[in-house]
């Protein structure tokens, strides 16, 4: 009786090998396409080989005691993301679509950290930038493992989602974003987060430039810029970079 080979890989991305075979076919996911409406193009996708990908729902970010707020930003419309994607993720879940978290999680020496990057939000240098602590609790501004770089209460992380930490406005940029979703064999993303014409869409474009399929779901993203921020962010996806369409067309196609 020949022994069955073992896998070896994370499936889909997984070999079958023993002593002597290393077989490298390896097996593909089962089909569950559905169809979509966006603001350009009907789509076809495929859940199986779809993720989302959450950027940067952060109490510094979205929080009245965090970072923004704090330097003076009104990070009310930040908060305009949290209902929808609390009615999609336990949805995407149950249709084993992986939800990946997305965020700033800085060194605490900030070795990760170019002084261009620490200029942005703090040019006279003697504001509180990233790693400095909060007034209202002390916290270091994003930095991993503090409160101000945790995921906002009202966004439950699940224990077989995925989390990411990024140090630039890019999520691809010098982080294993690109090598777990190949080994998920996950070639179409959904964006969401904040801020949408900031780090949303500079990990957007670095999707497309990696040659996954960008939809950008609308009610789920937001930013603190001035509007004519959000329109050309949304002009530029439909031209140059995907696809837009909201949550809610998701849901009604999945029957949710």
């Amino acid at each position: 009786m020949t022994a069955p080979l073992r896998s070896l890989g994370v499936p889909p991305n997984a070999w079958m090998v023993d002593a002597a075979i290393a077989d490298i076919t390896r097996s593909p996911l089962e089909s569950r396409p559905i169809t979509v409406p966006t603001e350009t193009k009907t789509l076809r996708l495929d859940l199986a080989k779809t993720a989302i990908l959450i950027i940067d729902m952060q109490n510094d970010f979205c929080h009245a005691d965090g970072w923004l707020s704090h330097i003076g930003v009104d990070v009310t419309p930040t908060q305009t993301a949290i209902a929808p994607l609390q009615k999609l993720l336990p949805v995407l879940r149950q249709v084993r679509v992986p939800i990946v978290w997305v965020n700033w999680g800085n060194r605490p020496d900030l070795l990760n950290i170019s002084a261009a990057a620490l200029h942005v939000y703090n040019p006279t240098g003697d504001g509180v930038g990233l790693g400095d602590p909060l007034p209202a609790n002390g916290a270091p501004v994003l930095m991993k493992g503090s409160w101000a770089a945790a995921v906002v209460d009202e966004l439950e992380q699940k224990p077989e989602d995925i989390c990411v930490d990024k140090y630039r406005m890019s999520g691809f940029w010098d982080t294993p974003l690109d090598s777990i979703l190949k080994n998920l064999g996950r070639t179409t993303l959904l964006f969401a987060g904040v801020n949408v014409d900031q780090c949303v869409m500079a990990t957007l474009q670095d999707a497309n430039f990696l040659g996954y399929d960008c939809i950008l779901l609308k009610d789920c993203s937001a930013t603190t810029s001035p509007d004519y921020c959000w329109s050309a962010t949304l002009y530029n996806v439909k031209q140059c970079f995907g696809f837009v369409t909201n949550s809610t067309e998701i849901l009604q196609v999945i029957g949710k």
